[in-house]
């Protein structure tokens, strides 16, 4: 995408709340249409970075740019104006929902007329048309974080910053409201920045991920491209990467290397010399289960015989917590699960790939 001019471009951005810096992003881009997820722990700068870009946290350092200009006080109206920020906890006036949606519309002098259509469009964009006469103290969670977003909507924003949109809301809630947020945003085509510690909405929602470590980013990348390749331990645990093994390599020979890990020894694709404490990691999909050893495995390919902890059930697929000597978790479907008729305690084999595992670095 860096072959479009960005729509916001950060420089040596950095931001200290408390006496503590919060943030450190030497750079930061974001082009038009595309949605960047910023993924970490709670306390790893998200929020910071959020109100830092929308010019409501005083930065100690950097510079912030909005279509090739630099905000600076001339231009930090216009700037404020073009952009809209949803919070976890939706800030609603105590008035009617027609009242508040159209709020920032009124703020911008737009003219009746246009405010009407606009906050008509936008109550039924996200099936608020309803509660127009109703009062925002009135609204469930779920009600009033689609007020916030009919809001933001309603002033057709060119950026859209989210810090944690769904966090308050329940799975039925959350879910409905997601998929009428990711239509919206393909809709609009608005360049959005999104905060969030889940990693489901980061891979609904993000063309790149930022993940974000004690106020820094320690990585962005296409989302594929961090999901498949994550560059060490903190982000692969955020991109989904939960097994995570730490070993020996034992030997090495022909672009392969076995490593220890707990009594056991796994077979990586990739080089490294013997001795080399090394980590790697593998998707919970990436792991296949079987109720029998194969008759042949093939070269590359690792096997263990586990014992099942524990499963979970989610939607149309389970987790299945093994212990193989060390800890691996598997993600199938729930029909494989019925199947192979898995159960607490019982024996199952793992089988994955060599070349499944992700080396890390460092």
């Amino acid at each position: 995408m860096n072959h479009k001019a960005a729509v916001l471009e950060v420089k040596g951005l950095r931001v200290s709340r408390g006496g503590a810096e919060t943030v450190n992003v030497p750079s930061f881009s974001l082009f038009s249409r595309e949605t960047v997820a910023l993924i970490g722990p709670n306390g790893s700068g998200k929020s910071s970075f959020l109100l830092s870009l929308a010019c409501l946290l005083p930065s100690a350092e950097g510079d912030i740019f909005f279509n090739g200009e630099l905000i600076n006080r001339k231009k930090l109206t216009e700037y404020r104006r073009s952009l809209a920020m949803v919070f976890q906890e939706p800030l609603l006036f105590d008035t009617t929902v027609y009242k508040n949606v159209a709020s920032g519309l009124i703020f911008r002098s737009v003219s009746p007329q246009e405010i009407r259509k606009r906050v008509e469009s936008s109550m039924e964009r996200f099936r608020i048309s309803h509660l127009a006469e109703r009062s925002a103290r009135k609204l469930s969670g779920g009600e009033a974080q689609r007020t916030s977003l009919a809001r933001a909507f309603a002033t057709s924003p060119v950026l859209l910053l989210l810090d944690e949109p769904f966090a308050a809301l329940d799975p039925p809630t959350r879910k409905n409201l997601t998929d009428d947020l990711a239509l919206a945003l393909r809709e609009s085509e608005i360049a959005t920045v999104m905060a969030t510690h889940d990693q489901f909405d980061a891979l609904y929602f993000a063309d790149r991920l930022a993940v974000m470590q004690k106020g820094a980013i320690v990585q962005m990348d296409a989302t594929f491209s961090v999901v498949k390749h994550p560059v060490n331990e903190f982000a692969a645990a955020f991109a989904g990467m939960e097994n995570i093994l730490k070993g020996s390599v034992l030997k090495a020979e022909n672009g392969m290397f076995s490593m220890s890990v707990g009594n056991e020894t796994i077979q990586v694709t990739g080089v490294r010399l013997p001795g080399e404490q090394v980590t790697v990691c593998i998707r919970p999909e990436q792991i296949t289960l079987a109720n029998s050893r194969p008759d042949r495995l093939l070269s590359g390919q690792n096997q263990f015989l586990c014992r099942i902890v524990r499963i979970i059930t989610l939607g149309l697929y389970s987790r299945v917590y093994l212990e193989c000597g060390f800890v691996l978790v598997s993600a199938v479907a729930n029909q494989t699960v019925q199947n192979l008729e898995l159960s607490h305690d019982g024996k199952v084999y793992a089988l994955f790939d060599s070349s499944a595992l992700h080396l890390l670095d460092g």
